[in-house]
């Protein structure tokens, strides 16, 4: 009677191991997976957040882009004529676009970067996947703003430029008309002078003789057939003295003799213009010495 119930109990001690162990195991394998997931959980948490961060990092480089950024806006985009484009600030702005443009090109490469990195771990989040494709969508608009900044500047230097060539062809053209005025001043203000004794002025043929009778009562008058080259040129608008070399001077010519008076400096006649726009009436001045 003994036997039997020890073979039993043997057996039922041999059932309760077996089972033991594969609930054992069972719990094992049950720990094991759940250490797996988490692990796998939290891999997923980091990649989210890594993900989160250069989304972050992305999004704030491009929203640095801008149709009004202060290195380029500073330009003048309305010149005046004669306003000049300081040739460092164009290249200061080349440079700042030439950055953005480079910024753009990162940022691009992040994007597929992180795209690809996505879809290679299996993560399909619709947040995640809306954020890049807005992304995407902010790059190409940040693109534009960067190709119109430099259009801006190329077309800002070629105003400059055309307004330069206005300007200088304005400049150009108030000279002439400068260079017009002054000739016509001059040719107002000029008058032509000569001295010198009868002799002189006779063999000049600037004087001659009228009237009287044989060589009694003669009057010396200047000659209408005078000639300009024998004549000196006086702006009277610059100078107003002409100075003899005698003692003794007298002037033949028709001039108001109230336009001027005769002084004598250092023994020698000079004729002081009193009233140039008087005297210059008469353009030829003759003056006779003896």
């Amino acid at each position: 009677m003994r036997r039997p119930v020890g073979i039993l109990l043997g057996l039922v001690a041999v059932i309760l191991a077996i089972v033991a162990t594969v609930y054992y195991n069972k719990y094992e394998k049950t720990q094991s997976d759940l250490a797996t997931s988490q692990q796998a959980q939290e891999q997923s948490q980091g990649n989210y957040q890594k993900t989160m961060e250069a989304i972050a990092e992305i999004q704030d480089s491009l929203n640095a882009i801008s149709l009004g950024d202060t290195n380029v806006s500073r330009l003048p985009w309305n010149p005046e004529p004669g306003q000049k484009l300081s040739r460092a600030d164009e290249q200061q702005a080349l440079e700042r676009i030439s950055l953005l443009r480079q910024s753009i090109s990162r940022n691009r490469e992040r994007i597929d970067d992180l795209e690809s990195r996505l879809h290679k771990n299996g993560v399909k989040i619709a947040g995640l996947d809306k954020m890049i494709t807005q992304l995407k969508k902010q790059l190409n608009d940040k693109q534009e703003i960067v190709m119109l900044l430099n259009s801006r500047v190329d077309d800002l230097s070629q105003q400059v430029t055309g307004l330069s060539r206005t300007v200088i062809s304005r400049d150009s053209t108030i000279a002439i008309n400068n260079n017009v005025i002054e000739d016509k001043r001059k040719e107002l203000a000029t008058v032509y002078y000569i001295v010198g004794d009868k002799k002189a002025l006779k063999k000049a043929g600037v004087i001659e003789s009228a009237g009287g009778v044989a060589f009694f009562g003669k009057t010396v008058r200047p000659s209408p057939m005078a000639t300009y080259s024998a004549f000196t040129p006086l702006d009277t608008d610059q100078e107003t003295v002409i100075r003899t070399t005698s003692p003794k001077a007298h002037l033949i010519s028709p001039q108001a003799a109230t336009s001027y008076q005769w002084e004598q400096v250092d023994g020698v006649m000079e004729l002081h213009i009193t009233n140039p726009a008087e005297f210059r009436k008469i353009r030829q001045v003759v003056i006779v010495t003896s």
